[in-house]
Formats: structure tokens, sequence, C-alpha cells
């Protein structure tokens, strides 16, 4: 993104574009930074809490740089930091990749962050918990936090990196911002009406799970923009599990006319019975994670209709239909010390495109078969039971299958 010129703005105003819209609803003065001021910056460590980042998990090294332990992965806290960082790649031509996280790093994360080293030079790792894709009443507040877990397991990765021979890059750096630095207006509130600058892709980012959380993709367009700016990366990494991210994310970077490849990694799937890695996985506990797999079993059984030549919309969704109703009934003949209840949102057949629901397949484009449901608390927990993280409050969980076109490749 070309470098802004020395200047100061004063803005109040509401810019409509389509399909994307930016929204600005602030009056502020502020100075625009050029390349040569960040290049004067320095590198400013902020106090961190127990809530973002503990400090004992990371060292400094001589000159002030700090760093994750034993490790020379640089670990970055401003937007400053990161721009002084940036601009010797820049020059240097080397290709840099990001791969933005919440954290709770899981063996989904790690894969991405591996592709991303065989691709490119250096790899930035993003982790920062984004309050505005987060509802009024969603798990902000129980989401995990464990930077701990997160810094050794890419201090891990990072070693494995180096001793691999087919990589073009490793992992150079972590930006690990608050919220403060995020938001440098303030953060605008969760609320839909809320007041603020925001980046909103519609209608894409209105349906599925938009419609059930409608400032989601709000929040994740945003904080794409801040990351994708200050980082400036040619390539960012996202999995295809939020596939509807995905689409809004590839919209974005081209409606913005963004120098960015935009690239994703296949969902990783637990290897016993084929349940998405999620960070949320441990809100379920043990009772609730045996049934939690409803919902790719019923993609499965739709995915199985598309195989067999049904292009169809009702033939296709009547099959993961049956396997949620065949469940809810087994579980509903069972006791309240033993039985799981959930509740489905939606069932999906969209265009690969659009993410707009469609009538029959075309074989030459294909489809996305998609869904979410909620796992509802346990009624009755039994002694000793574990409920999982935060108590095992209401946890939703989303999944795909892409319907490959004829003669493409499968999942």
């Amino acid at each position: 993104m070309p470098p802004t010129a020395n200047a100061a703005a004063l803005i109040r105003h509401t810019v409509l574009l389509r399909p994307a819209i930016i929204t600005t609803a602030f009056s502020k003065t502020f100075p625009m930074t050029t390349s040569r001021a960040v290049s004067r910056s320095c590198t400013v460590i902020p106090k961190v809490t127990s809530r973002t980042m503990a400090s004992s998990c990371s060292s400094s090294s001589k000159g002030g740089l700090e760093k994750l332990p034993s490790s020379p992965v640089r670990l970055l806290r401003t937007t400053s930091s990161v721009r002084l960082w940036r601009r010797p790649h820049l020059l240097d031509h080397r290709t840099v990749a990001l791969v933005p996280t919440m954290g709770a790093l899981h063996s989904g994360h790690l894969s991405l962050i591996r592709r991303a080293a065989r691709e490119n030079h250096h790899v930035v790792v993003s982790i920062y918990v984004n309050p505005a894709q987060f509802g009024i009443s969603e798990d902000l507040d129980s989401y995990p936090q464990t930077w701990d877990s997160d810094v050794a397991q890419l201090v891990k990765l990072d070693r494995e990196l180096a001793d691999d021979g087919d990589n073009l890059g490793r992992i150079s750096a972590v930006f690990a911002p608050s919220t403060k630095e995020m938001y440098p207006g303030g953060f605008p509130g969760q609320e839909v009406d809320s007041k603020g600058s925001f980046v909103t892709i519609t209608p894409v980012g209105e349906l599925l799970e938009g419609r059930t959380r409608p400032t989601f993709f709000r929040g994740v367009a945003t904080v794409c923009m801040k990351l994708f700016n200050v980082v400036q990366p040619e390539r960012v990494y996202f999995g295809q599990k939020d596939v509807q991210q995905t689409v809004v994310i590839k919209r974005l970077v081209r409606d913005f006319l963004m120098p960015i490849e935009v690239v994703v990694g296949r969902t990783e799937r637990d290897e016993k019975d084929g349940l998405a890695l999620s960070s949320r996985n441990v809100y379920l506990g043990e009772r609730r994670r045996q049934q939690a797999t409803v919902l790719y079993r019923a993609l499965k059984a739709a995915e199985g209709e598309y195989k067999r030549g049904g292009r169809k919309r009702e033939g296709i969704l009547r099959a993961a239909e049956g396997v949620v109703e065949g469940v809810k009934r087994e579980e509903e003949g069972k006791g309240v010390e033993e039985r799981v209840r959930f509740e489905v949102d939606y069932i999906s057949l969209a265009d690969p495109d659009t993410m707009e629901e469609i009538e029959e397949v075309d074989p030459a484009r294909g489809g996305i078969l998609s869904g979410a449901i909620k796992m509802l608390p346990v009624e009755k927990a039994r002694e000793g039971e574990d409920l999982g993280h935060s108590g095992g409050p209401a946890v939703r969980l989303i999944d795909n299958i892409i319907l490959e076109p004829e003669g493409g490749k499968e999942e």
C-alpha cells in the first residue's frame, strides 16, 4: 500500500462503496505518518496485563528488542515497531506472510504457519483477541487465553522450521498488540449500531454467520484491514474451516485493491472422528465432545448425495437433515445425566463465490456445504464430570465441505 504524505486531516464523513462499505463516524485531527517518520521511531513496549500477554513469557536482547524466550523470534507490540521491522525486508525484496490468529493455537494454526514458511522468507503470526467480532452476549470474557502455551508452540515450531531445509523462511515475528494500539481512536463497542470506523463487506457478510452474528464480519473485516495495513504482507493465510470468512477476506482484498494473495489452507480435523479443530472445542467437555461431530456427519451425508449424482438442493440437504434428526431422537431417549442437547442454526448449500443459497449445484462450479450448531450446556452433571473450559457454556460450532466441480480435486 502506498505511503501517505505528511498532512493533517479532519475527517467526518461516510464513504459508501459497493459491495464494500467503509464508514467513519468520528471527528478527530491526526497526523499522517510517512515511512521516513516510521524509520525514526523506536519500539515501545507497553505495560501488559495478565488479560493480554505476560511479560514473563518474553525475553529482551541487547538494545531492548523483545523476543520470545530462547528464540530469535521478535515480539512486536506496536504498529511503529512492526513498520520499523518491516521496512528493510521490503527494500531487500523479501516476502512477508501474515497468519492472523486470536491465540489458543492448535494444529490447524500450526499447519498454516508451516505452509507460510515454505512459501515466504518471513512469517508474522499475529495474536490478538479482537473484541469487535464478538457480539455483546458472546464469549469474549471466557474466550481461551493461552499465551504461555501459544509461545511455547511457536518457539518449538520455529526450531523445527529452522531444521527443515525445504522451507524458504521461518517465524520471524509475533505481533501481539493491545486493543488501545489497534483502536487508537478508542474501541467503538460491540453493538450493531456502534459509531466508529468500520469496514463492512456486503452482502456476503450479512448471510449465514452474518445473519446470526450481525457484527461478526464487520469486526473481522475491520481488524484484518488494520493488520494488513500494519504488516503489509505479500500473502495472508486463513483456514477453510471459516469458509465464509475466507470469502469475505478475498472480497476485502479485491475491492480495496490490496496487493495481497489470500491463501486458504484445508481444514484440520481430529484424526479419530473428523471434528474440525477449533479454539472453542475446549468448552465442550467429554460428554458433548462425543456428539460434537453431528454437524460434520450431516455434511458428509450431503456430500455423499452429491457424489452419487445428486444436484438438487432438496435431495442434498435432506441427507444432512436425516443425520441430525437421527442423533436428536437418540439423545432425547437418554436421561438428563447422559444426554446431549444441541440446536441447528443452519445447514446451507451455497454458491462458492457469493455464499448465496442455490437450488441446484452447477457441476462445472461446485458449491459449499456449511452449517452451524449450538451445543447447549449439560442439563445435569454427573459427579466429577468434566464439563469443559469455563464450566461448559453453550458453544457454537461451524463446519463446511467444499463440493468440488466435476474433474476438480476433492478435499
